[in-house]
């Protein structure tokens, strides 16, 4: 697992453009936190270093937003809170598997409907910034998360983990 210290939204952006420099061609990105940590901010920070242009919008009440990536591919951003069960996920179109990358608010909400996560990252508020937990579920995952080192470029400074 890395831990990151996120002390403002700068920091965020640049855990962002970490993450899409030394994207997989293929993930599934699970975010998990609280109401407030930084998921949105973070997915929305990934997809704009991908190269999305326009608005990014969050997928709060459509539950997806779906980009198509300038490199190939697309990248899905779901925000799962407010379904009920993963059930509600079989109107989605989900079975199309176009999705190059998947990054899921709220995953618990979608579990047993959602393909198996390469990555977990566990946001949390701390003080006026935010801790970021990177946590590999998979050998893709475990690539992704050696490839970003400790951290150096980061505003901020790498939290041992």
């Amino acid at each position: 697992m890395t831990e990151f210290h996120l002390a403002d939204s700068n920091a965020t952006d640049q855990l962002g453009r970490m993450l899409a420099a030394t994207r997989p061609s293929q993930a599934v990105v699970q975010l998990h936190g609280d109401l407030g940590a930084g998921k949105s901010t973070l997915a929305r920070a990934l997809l704009r270093a991908l190269g999305v242009q326009g608005a990014i919008r969050s997928p709060t009440y459509t539950l997806v937003e779906r980009y198509p990536l300038p490199k190939g591919g697309e990248a899905w951003h779901m925000d799962l809170y407010r379904i009920g069960d993963a059930g509600e996920l079989d109107f989605l179109g989900l079975d199309d598997a176009q999705a190059t990358l998947w990054l899921v608010e709220w995953p618990e909400r979608g579990a047993g409907a959602l393909p198996p996560a390469d990555l977990d990252i566990h946001l949390s508020i701390e003080g006026q910034g935010r801790r970021a937990r990177l946590q590999a579920a998979s050998a893709v995952g475990e690539a992704w998360v050696s490839q970003l080192g400790d951290g150096a470029n980061l505003q901020g400074v790498p939290v041992a983990g």
